[in-house]
Parts: C-alpha cells; structure tokens; sequence
C-alpha cells in the first residue's frame, strides 16, 4: 500500500510537469492552430541558460526569473520570424520548420554545453518529508511552483483585460479583429508564455532527469500524451491531462514484468486510445460543422 501510495504522490510531482508541457502546447495550439514539436527543445534550451547563469555566481531564483525573461522575447521573437511568415502554408510545411527547429536549438545546446550529463541544483532540498519518504521535498516543490503558475494563469486569462483578449482572439480571430483586438499580437503573446510555461517545467524537472540536450524528449512525449488525453481544445483540460498521465505512468511502472523500460510506451498507449475512443480528449470540445 506504502509502495502504490508513493507512485501517486511521486506521479502528482511528475505530472505537474507534464501539466504545464501540456499546457503550453495547448496554448500555442489554441493560439495559431500548430503543434510546437519543438517546445521540449526550447524549454531544455531555457533550462541550459538558467544553469549557465547559476554557473557565473547568479543566485537561483534570480537565474529563474531572467531565465522566464529571456524565454518569452525569443518565442515572441521565433514566432514572428519563423512562424507568421508561414501562417498560411500547408500543415506539412509547419511540422518541417518545427522538426527543423528542434534539430536546430538540440545542436546549439550540444554544441555550447557538449551532450555530457549535467547536475542541476534544487532549490528544495532532495531531503524526504514526513520522516516516511512518500514525497521529497524537491517533489513538493515542483507541485507548488506548478500550482502556482497555474493558478496565476488562471487568474490572468479570466480576470484581466488581456487575458480576455487573448481568449476573445484564439475562439474567433475574425470576430476579435472587428472589436480592435490585435490578433497578430496575441499569438505572439500565446508564444511568449508557453515559453515561459514550458520553461519552468524544464528547470523543476532538470534536477530529477539531469541537464543534457535530449533531456526533454521522453518528457515532451508525455506533454502531448497529457494534451491530447485532456483535449487540445482545454487548456483545464490540458492540465488534467498532464497529472493523469503522471500518475498512470508512476503507477505502469510497478506493474510486473512491465518495468520502468516500458513507461513510454503508456504515454503512445494512452495517445492512441485517446483518440480512438475520445477524439476530441476528456475535455475537449468538437467541433460541427455544416454539411
């Protein structure tokens, strides 16, 4: 019981980091209608720079907080460059320039930092809690710096006159231009802070996964697991999506003759599924159209 009660706790910690990866592809999906297959390069990229800067003598929520900077102007930035140029072009050409972007930020990173594994400092401590080791402290730390993000995602997209634009903008562009919205300028701005979010999922989980360039990959695939099975549609939805998925994956992994070599496999599992019972997600909304 002991045992089934720590992969819970644990997949709550894993999962909010998988809620805020999902989250920010949902935001970036609901704001320009594309998938950013390259958001887990961008958030290692963000995570390399943080721990550059904590390597010069910067203190670490300091090093947090220009990090968060630096990752919004250039997602802002790489939208307007690489992305509204494009805005028009088939799917296809977009999932190219995606991969190529990954390739791209995976590279540099290999090149500026090389591809050996880096330790990342937490600023909670590895120490258990509660003198029973059901959760340590840098797991009660993730789930709280991730709450928090969330929740003041959430009050932003509800109680502020720009995150009601940016809602306005994603559920009907056409609609938002005709009220004076900057439709342009709310994409970039939806880029911007799935940057940030996805940021700061890279900086909570480098300490447990350990800094090297391909050390969003596994981590990505579960981000998307969580958006689909939450709904594409939903960012609430996303976020649910993103702590189901941790928990089922801690949980596959106590299973036997399963084994922690097949805990990616639940996340294309859960994909598939998903989308074959539920294509739309949990959450997420359909959409009708007239025939």
């Amino acid at each position: 019981m002991d045992l089934i009660l720590h992969q819970i706790i644990s997949g709550i910690a894993t999962g909010a980091i998988y809620a805020l990866l999902a989250l920010a592809i949902v935001t970036v999906y609901q704001a320009s209608g594309q998938f950013n297959f390259a958001q887990g390069e961008m958030a290692m990229f963000s995570t390399f720079i943080a721990w550059q800067l904590m390597q010069k003598g910067v203190p670490y929520w300091l090093a947090f907080a220009i990090t968060l900077a630096v990752s919004f102007v250039a997602a802002v930035i790489i939208e307007h460059i690489l992305f509204r140029p494009i805005r028009a072009a088939p799917p296809f050409a977009h999932i190219v320039v995606f991969v190529a972007l990954y390739s791209i930020l995976n590279s540099i990173a290999g090149y500026l930092w090389d591809y050996n594994v880096k330790t990342f400092p937490s600023p909670f401590g590895t120490r258990a809690l509660f003198g029973n080791g059901l959760i340590s402290a840098h797991e009660a730390g993730m789930i709280g710096v991730a709450l928090t993000l969330l929740l003041l995602l959430y009050l932003f997209f509800r109680h502020t006159r720009l995150g009601l634009a940016m809602r306005a903008a994603t559920a009907s562009p056409d609609s938002a231009r005709l009220a004076g919205i900057h439709v342009g300028g709310m994409i970039a701005l939806g880029w911007g802070m799935a940057a940030v979010i996805g940021a700061t999922s890279g900086i909570l989980i480098a300490p447990v996964v350990f800094l090297e360039p391909n050390m969003m990959a596994g981590v990505l695939l579960y981000g998307f697991a969580g958006a689909v099975v939450g709904g594409l549609t939903s960012p609430v939805g996303a976020v649910i999506g993103g702590f189901l998925v941790g928990i089922v994956e801690n949980l596959a992994g106590t299973i036997p003759g399963l084994g922690p070599e097949l805990k990616l496999t639940v996340a294309l599992v859960l994909i598939i599924a998903t989308l074959v019972i539920m294509p739309s997600g949990i959450f997420g909304r359909k959409d009708a159209s007239r025939v």
